[in-house]
């Protein structure tokens, strides 16, 4: 099996998705910083090993591990070992840990935040039109950034001062081009200023789903000072890199194919479906960290051995011509069915799925509607992934408002 190196700049994303599908559903690829592991590259494929509970999220059942090989300053440590959270666990504790995530973000009880999203992005076009016209603007920064993270702050109840602190050690937390000798103490400071959060809420508790993790923990569900810090980390992270990246990649998909972004402004396509066929043909999360076999498990005409790692490739599944037919590389807002799994598939299955189609339902058609002469500053060939392996994530995103 050849084994593919993951590019640690990300230069070219849709290149390497490409090689991992035909290198087969199971690939054998090499992390940044040298880490070797597989990855799943078929859609099929996926969502067998997503439910098969010979793959866990145990890091102790990785021979690698045990074998002390993995470096505590390898720069994705905090995404293969971030803690004891929902992310880590499999089976009862999972089960634990997630149901009161989850029953926070059903889509009934997201459906209510519906009416702060609008004001949110009502304020943040307001920004924007009272900016000089013809003045180049960072979509990214502006738009599509402040959204998501305020609305997981609020529904968190992180002050909106930590949220400096918060993007600079993010930043550092998911790049492949943070410096070794940093990433100790990056961890160190991620894991401070969210216990600082953690005991501020429990000094004054509020409206919000870390005081209701606090007083869970103080009623008799057992969660540990160390499981609610760092489910807090996970909900921040996961809830507002991704919407960030959706709205972004839908705003470019929509400026490159002119002809459906004029069926969608006319109202002849639904944004659902703009929505949907983003997540599916350039998805927010191009690979996720990880997953360890307990015994030989089969993968097609594959094996993925006892105690090595997995990663599941969404960038590359997305695409999968198995599941999509041949046009699968094509972008196409009228697509159906459309059943892409880009939140994930079983158990694990992102718990803020609803909530980030909600957001960006509520943040696309708003921003065309005020500037539906909205142009890329720059050919879309021309922007640039940030060094993330894991998210698909722009640097910038400059437009010419119109």
């Amino acid at each position: 099996m050849t084994r593919i190196a993951l590019d640690p700049f990300v230069t070219d994303l849709d290149g390497e998705s490409a090689r991992l599908r035909a290198a087969g559903p199971l690939a054998e690829v090499e992390l940044p910083g040298g880490v070797h592991c597989y990855a799943v590259t078929h859609h099929a494929e996926a969502r067998q090993l997503l439910t098969d509970s010979r793959v866990v999220k145990d890091i102790n059942v990785w021979t690698a591990w045990q074998r002390g090989e993995i470096p505590m300053d390898w720069p994705l440590i905090g995404l293969a070992n971030p803690g004891r959270s929902m992310l880590t666990v499999d089976g009862a504790d999972h089960r634990r840990l997630r149901t009161l995530v989850a029953q926070a973000l059903t889509v009934k009880r997201v459906e209510r935040l519906r009416a702060g999203i609008e004001a949110l992005t009502t304020a943040s076009l307001d920004r924007l039109s009272a900016l000089p016209r013809g003045e180049q603007v960072d979509l990214k920064a502006e738009f599509a950034y402040p959204l998501p993270m305020n609305v997981i702050s609020e529904l968190m109840g992180v002050d909106g001062a930590d949220h400096p602190r918060l993007k600079e050690l993010f930043e550092k937390f998911f790049s492949t081009q943070t410096p070794p000798e940093e990433v100790p103490q990056m961890m160190a400071d991620l894991g401070a200023l969210f216990t600082k959060i953690v005991d501020t809420k429990r000094e004054n508790p509020g409206d919000d789903l870390t005081s209701a993790l606090i007083a869970a923990s103080e009623n008799g569900d057992h969660l540990t000072d160390e499981e609610i810090v760092n489910t807090l980390q996970l909900i921040i992270a996961a809830g507002h890199e991704t919407t960030i990246s959706l709205i972004v990649n839908a705003v470019v998909a929509l400026q490159s194919h002119p002809e459906q972004r004029k069926q969608v402004l006319g109202g002849e396509v639904p944004w659902e479906n703009v929505i949907e066929e983003t997540l599916r043909w350039n998805t927010p999360t191009s690979h996720v960290l990880i997953r360890f076999a307990t015994e030989d498990v089969e993968v097609g005409d594959k094996v993925l051995p006892k105690g090595e790692a997995l990663i599941v490739s969404f960038g590359a599944l997305g695409r999968d011509e198995a599941q999509y037919g041949p046009t699968a590389g094509d972008f196409d807002v009228t697509r159906s069915p459309n059943r892409h799994i880009a939140f994930g598939h079983g158990p694990h299955v992102c718990p803020g799925a609803a909530l980030s189609r909600l957001e960006a339902g509520v943040a696309l058609p708003a921003l065309y509607e005020r500037f539906p002469d909205l142009e890329l500053a720059v050919p879309a060939s021309e922007l640039r992934n940030k060094p993330i392996v894991t998210q698909n994530d722009l640097h910038d995103l400059p437009v010419e408002l119109g």
